[in-house]
């Protein structure tokens, strides 16, 4: 029996190594590191590990274990959770909803701000622990009492039902606010990635609601805000560019919204865009509308392959507004609170960013604009994860705090 487990044990170690040596051929012999990335070597560990990660998710999968994006979750939330002295946390549910609560220890003698938080993660990734530091450490700097949601998530649960707990949970919030201490006239939005784009959505949709208290400014972290024009200069520039490459998108895009990832290719392309529906909403998702320092000379012009009924009737979720805020309606966008939008330069959903802030300034919405040089997709998630952290990362989170401080 003991010479029989011993070789399971030598066996199994051999394929784990194959099959990382084989996974790790690829950054070893390809990966490119951008430019303006500062600490390369860190940044190049932390694509390996991703590689690993997602393979080994994958492997899972495919032998009927779990799914890949519950063991990358898994795995997230091994991550240390630190306490914070000066910080009370307490576990809740609204309805069916977990959420976190961070309320700064310290007696206040007046109400305090009230910040809500959507973390990233694609829709598949993320969750309450892996976003823990973060929270903690925005909660104590700016005397907030912090409420991170925590959503549902794909491949488990599809679209919408991430931003209606996103939704639910922010509503239950704003109508017990006395309950937790916080002044009605100081509630932040603040999210990151796929909670960015949560921030845009929940501000448009209680935009308006006279039985609420109105949210006071919203804080978009590089908010991914539409994938319908996938032809855009960032997502060019950076679709082999880890945390997210254009495939890993797609495969949180196809996940949440259901659509089968055969269908990749028409989305990519275009093909999947009704004429009239690309006629009314250019003005919005075109690359003429960014800055010309983020448009390339040899950039190829934007154009539709031919019009595919299929695709579309397989992939028109899209192109709805609970999925692509960036379209929404001039007359919502006119009502929206003040915006403080971080941008990364090595990011594929940058102009995202940049569409949604001429989006704002064009109807008067002021935008305050904070773009990172050496930024990149996800890096917030990496807030204060010892030798996986990156400058960016404490530049945004503090740059965040002297924002909402300022308020």
């Amino acid at each position: 029996m003991v010479p029989l487990l011993e070789t399971l044990l030598v066996a199994a170690s051999i394929l784990s190594l194959g099959v990382s040596l084989w996974i790790l051929r690829e950054p070893l012999l390809a990966f490119d590191i951008p430019p303006a990335m500062r600490h390369p070597r860190r940044f190049w560990i932390l694509h390996c590990l991703m590689q690993l990660t997602f393979t080994w998710g994958y492997i899972l999968e495919k032998l009927g274990i779990c799914s890949m994006p519950r063991f990358v979750r898994f795995l997230q939330d091994r991550l240390t959770i630190k306490n914070n002295r000066e910080v009370v946390v307490t576990d809740l549910r609204f309805g069916t909803i977990p959420v976190r609560l961070f309320q700064p220890k310290a007696v206040s003698s007046s109400l305090r701000r009230g910040i809500l938080f959507y973390h990233g993660g694609g829709s598949l990734l993320g969750s309450l622990d892996s976003y823990h530091n973060v929270c903690s450490f925005l909660a104590r700097e700016t005397d907030s009492v912090l409420l991170s949601v925590g959503y549902r998530k794909a491949p488990e649960h599809h679209y919408p039902v991430a931003v209606t707990d996103c939704i639910n949970a922010s509503i239950h919030f704003l109508k017990t606010l006395e309950a937790y201490g916080v002044d009605p006239s100081r509630v932040v939005a603040c999210g990151e990635s796929f909670g960015g784009g949560a921030v845009a959505l929940i501000t448009q949709i209680l935009v308006g609601r006279t039985d609420l208290p109105q949210i006071r400014a919203q804080v978009l972290i590089y908010p991914v805000m539409q994938a319908i024009n996938l032809q855009l200069p960032s997502f060019q520039q950076n679709q082999n560019v880890p945390f997210l490459s254009l495939q890993f998108m797609m495969t949180c895009v196809c996940s949440y919204l259901a659509i089968d990832l055969s269908w990749k290719d028409a989305m990519m392309k275009g093909a999947c865009i009704p004429r009239d529906f690309w006629k009314k909403h250019r003005k919005w998702l075109s690359s003429d509308n960014l800055p010309k320092r983020f448009r390339s000379k040899d950039q190829p012009p934007e154009t539709l392959a031919p019009f595919n009924e299929d695709a579309y009737l397989e992939t028109k979720q899209m192109l709805d507004v609970d999925n692509a805020p960036l379209i929404a309606e001039d007359k919502i966008i006119a009502q929206l609170p003040e915006a403080f939008l971080v941008s990364c330069e090595v990011d594929m959903v940058r102009d995202d960013s940049l569409l949604y802030k001429k989006r704002l300034e064009d109807q008067g919405v002021r935008v305050t604009w904070y773009h990172v040089e050496d930024g990149f997709h996800g890096c917030l998630f990496l807030f204060d994860n010892m030798f996986l952290s990156f400058p960016c990362s404490l530049n945004i989170v503090n740059a965040v705090v002297n924002y909402i401080k300022g308020l």
